[in-house]
């Protein structure tokens, strides 16, 4: 099963993350906890650059989706398809619904040039995506809690609010995958509500 978590700055995806991570653990299943960008020695040099401030030269939007995309490509050929293949279990924080929320809706790029990249480098989809849905006053304030911003946290409030309203839309095209998860309840609530909406799955 590959199932990925989605959603703005400081909604509780990592803690979420781990504690399935240990349930599935507890099932006796084979889990790979990874993450994009990143996942592998080369993804994770990459997701470097992405989230670096460089205050000389600021980083052209599709500079930023091709980086993700190469990413994403050794992510997905050296973790995640082995590991289906092998029948693990994936968790993944986040995935190109990301590009789609980040890129297409933060940053303004077509869509068109998103749809081209995942129909040639991604061969498959999550079974499941939890989507942890915060206001983004909220999740920016656990953000900033943790210490210093990275390049997309020290975005404007107003950039997250359009990544959160592509978030929506992607729920509301793909609800059987997409699951909508408040994610300003207790991580226990959270932890609890996302074992129920697995069971069904």
């Amino acid at each position: 099963m590959f199932i990925s978590f989605e959603g703005t700055e400081g909604v509780g995806k990592s803690t979420l993350i781990q504690r399935l991570h240990d349930y599935f653990i507890g099932q006796g299943k084979h889990v790979v906890l990874t993450r994009e960008p990143g996942g592998t020695p080369l993804a994770e040099t990459i997701r470097n650059l992405l989230l670096a401030v460089n205050e000389q030269e600021q980083m052209c939007v599709d500079t930023e989706l091709l980086l993700i995309y190469a990413a994403r490509s050794q992510h997905l050929n050296q973790v995640i398809l082995p590991a289906l293949e092998r029948g693990d279990v994936v968790l993944s924080d986040r995935f190109t619904d990301a590009s789609f929320a980040y890129q297409v809706k933060g940053r303004g790029l077509s869509a068109e040039k998103l749809e081209l990249l995942n129909q040639t480098f991604v061969p498959c989809m999550p079974d499941f995506t939890f989507w942890l849905d915060a206001p983004v006053e909220i999740g920016m304030a656990r953000a900033t809690a943790r210490g210093e911003l990275d390049r997309f946290e020290q975005e404007k409030l107003t950039f997250f609010e359009r990544v959160r309203a592509g978030y929506a839309q992607l729920h509301q095209d793909a609800p059987q995958r997409i699951q909508k998860v408040d994610a300003t309840q207790s991580a226990e609530h959270v932890f609890q509500q996302v074992i129920q909406l697995l069971s069904r799955k």
